[in-house]
């Protein structure tokens, strides 16, 4: 259901007349006060690092020409962010698990943590699988003291852990997939998020890039417990600190048991790294603020390379007196 609604609020969002879009983006932009950007600004300069005027690529996509050639979601993502632009403007844009930076300024869903990752401007991209969050009705004590974890098994890290800990017995872990033949005595069934919530500990492994698990995890109650993260996106897991948002793991999962056993001796101190971590998903949970940052990590994007503005002004936007829209309201 959550899916088939994304899709048809995407569909009818790509029918709205570009100039329509032009106006509402302009309008909303300008209607910002100081204080506003303000209080964006330090969530814009994190996505957006760059200061320096720089050119697109000649492989860059122009707005009035981008189409769906990557997958449905990023497109429409992109696509809700863009048409509120000049149809002129061109940008770099690289779609999926983006595990590398850029040789210029481009438009990504995830990037390196470290290092030099200031080409990559990320955007809210994929956001009907990331952005999942959860009403978890269990508080922590009612929950089981056991550690849980499901997925695709084709990332070393995954299999070590499977090697490792699929007996244990205070670990309910396996891998959904039958890719490799040699591990087909780890595979089991697949559990739903509701099941998986009624463990204490859920484990969050990065992918390709990062752990799709991870945000609803933190919108839960139970604990996060995860290696030390490589990867970002949009949730700024590069500002997450072990010990205050989540568990932090050793590479090899040596200290899964001993961690697990501090926590449930130490619940008080379990209980106010969720409560961190609740806090922290709560700033992506204002889907208004998140539409503006996305028109103001654009806008930067724009302003900075080289493009003049030409967008038409459509006055007879500005006369809904009574019926403008609130600054946090998502178009």
């Amino acid at each position: 259901m959550r899916k088939i609604q994304y899709y048809l609020s995407s569909v009818m969002y790509s029918l709205v007349p570009n100039p329509i879009m032009r106006g509402y983006v302009n309008y909303r932009l300008n209607r910002l006060s100081h204080e506003q950007r303000q209080s964006m600004q330090q969530r814009l300069n994190y996505y957006h690092q760059v200061q320096h005027r720089f050119s697109t690529t000649p492989e860059a996509k122009q707005a009035s020409h981008f189409k769906k050639n990557c997958g449905s979601t990023y497109y429409y993502d992109i696509l809700k962010v863009i048409k509120g632009f000049d149809p002129n403007f061109s940008f770099d844009f690289i779609h999926g698990d983006v595990t590398e930076v850029p040789s210029s300024p481009t438009f990504v869903k995830s990037r390196p943590i470290a290092g030099h990752n200031h080409n990559s401007i990320l955007l809210k991209l994929n956001e009907v699988r990331h952005y999942r969050f959860v009403k978890d009705k269990l508080s922590f004590s009612e929950k089981s003291d056991r550690v849980v974890w499901r997925g695709s098994g084709f990332r070393p890290n995954r299999r070590l852990l499977l090697e490792t800990y699929f007996s244990h017995p205070r670990c309910n872990v396996g891998r959904t997939d039958t890719e490799d033949h040699d591990q087909l005595r780890y595979v089991l069934p697949k559990m739903s998020i509701k099941e998986q919530l009624n463990y204490k500990f859920i484990l969050s492994l990065e992918g390709k890039d990062v752990a799709t698990n991870l945000k609803w995890i933190m919108s839960s109650q139970s604990l996060v417990m995860t290696p030390k993260l490589v990867f970002e996106t949009w949730f700024m897991e590069g500002k997450l600190i072990p010990g205050v948002h989540y568990v932090e793991l050793k590479d090899d999962f040596s200290d899964l048991i001993e961690k697990m056993d501090y926590y449930l001796a130490h619940p008080d101190e379990a209980e106010q790294i969720i409560s961190n971590a609740n806090q922290w998903v709560a700033q992506f949970k204002q889907l208004g603020q998140e539409r503006l940052l996305s028109y103001l990590v654009a806008e930067r994007y724009f302003n900075l390379s080289q493009i003049p503005q030409t967008a038409p002004t459509l006055p007879w936007l500005w006369r809904w007196n009574k019926s403008k829209p609130s600054p946090n309201s998502a178009p």
